[in-house]
């Protein structure tokens, strides 16, 4: 059985192991407030060029979506998200029970939000009898593969700064944005263009955690009490700390999703050449190929994958993801056998 289900259906990259167990039996002090935590914010900031940014470390992507919407937003403000945002249709109304509302936006098929897109949405929302907006919430990569470039970015944060906004990007796949070919951004970049963002480990290699670096230095006051209240503080935190550490030494975090892009594009060319298209062209590890249904009774013999949607009455969209731990040989394999029986 080929596995294409998700980039987290694994435990994590060999080294992550390895430096997890070689500190198993220490004695560390608790809640972050250890030498790994602290020595791997400082490796962050260096490699965001970013010297005064407050890094917070969380176990995963919803915890660290709900907590930061919440630490960042007033009671009467709201969120302008992609309808195929995370926080909209992934995570069970979590921001929206922190007390903010969530004003989905319709974005093109890659997902990308973008000025002309949000400006008609805040002219609706003038009234002051509604939410008033004042974060917009982007992933990147996207859910649907989307890739933000420097230009795009560029674009988006002055006008988040030009109205009033913060912008807060959703980094859970940004090892893989930033290993596309279609991206020109650095960590510096979105650092610099952005309010907060988050380094992705648990869908890049780590067994669970995800890194918050709050660059708005008025965003930062208080907020490992909020962080706290909402249950978000891990009591050892320490293994937070020291699996980005093993991630971000030696470049091993991009190293490995380059790999996983890779592999994706590999699978996304070869099922392009058995005439099977995509619903969007992604240019990192999600792909979305749209199906014939009698294709599918086969497919579940033959891999793990999720269905995204319906195309029509005779194909469905899936969507197949790579990670580290995809071999390249692996997806040869399936596309030779793929080919054998459609």
């Amino acid at each position: 059985m080929y596995q294409f289900r998700n980039d987290y259906s694994v435990g994590c990259h060999p080294i992550v192991l390895e430096a997890l167990s070689k500190a198993n039996t220490e004695h560390v002090v608790g809640y972050g407030a250890d030498k790994y935590c602290k020595d791997c914010a400082d490796l962050i900031r260096s490699l965001c060029n970013a010297p005064k940014a407050d890094v917070q470390f969380m176990v995963g992507g919803t915890q660290a979506n709900l907590t930061a919407i919440a630490a960042f937003l007033r009671p009467w403000e709201s969120v302008l998200s992609p309808f195929s945002g995370h926080i909209n249709g992934h995570e069970a109304g979590a921001v929206e029970a922190t007390g903010h509302k969530i004003i989905p936006v319709h974005t093109p098929v890659n997902g990308k939000l973008s000025p002309a897109l949000l400006l008609p949405v805040l002219e609706e929302c003038k009234d002051e009898h509604l939410t008033k907006p004042r974060l917009v919430y982007i992933s990147d990569a996207t859910e649907t593969g989307g890739v933000y470039t420097k230009a795009e970015l560029t674009e988006l944060s002055l006008f988040c700064r030009h109205h009033g906004l913060l912008l807060f990007l959703d980094g859970a796949r940004l090892g893989c944005a930033l290993s596309s070919q279609a991206n020109d951004l650095t960590l510096p970049d979105i650092a610099a263009l952005t309010d907060a963002f988050y380094i992705g480990g648990t869908k890049n290699g780590a067994m669970f955690g995800e890194a918050l670096v709050i660059m708005n230095q008025a965003l930062q006051t208080d907020f490992f009490r909020i962080k706290k209240q909402r249950g978000a503080v891990l009591a050892k935190g320490w293994l937070l700390g020291l699996q980005f550490q093993a991630l971000l030494k030696d470049n091993l975090y991009f190293k490995i999703a380059r790999h996983a892009v890779e592999t994706a594009q590999y699978l996304q060319g070869g099922l392009k050449n058995l005439g099977i298209p995509m619903m969007v062209e992604s240019p990192t590890n999600q792909i979305f190929p749209i199906v014939p249904n009698t294709l599918l009774p086969q497919l579940d013999k033959l891999c793990t994958y999720e269905v995204w949607g319906k195309a029509d009455e005779d194909h469905t969209v899936v969507r197949f993801v790579t990670s580290f731990a995809t071999p390249l040989e692996s997806v040869e394999r399936f596309l030779k056998t793929l080919k054998d029986i459609s």
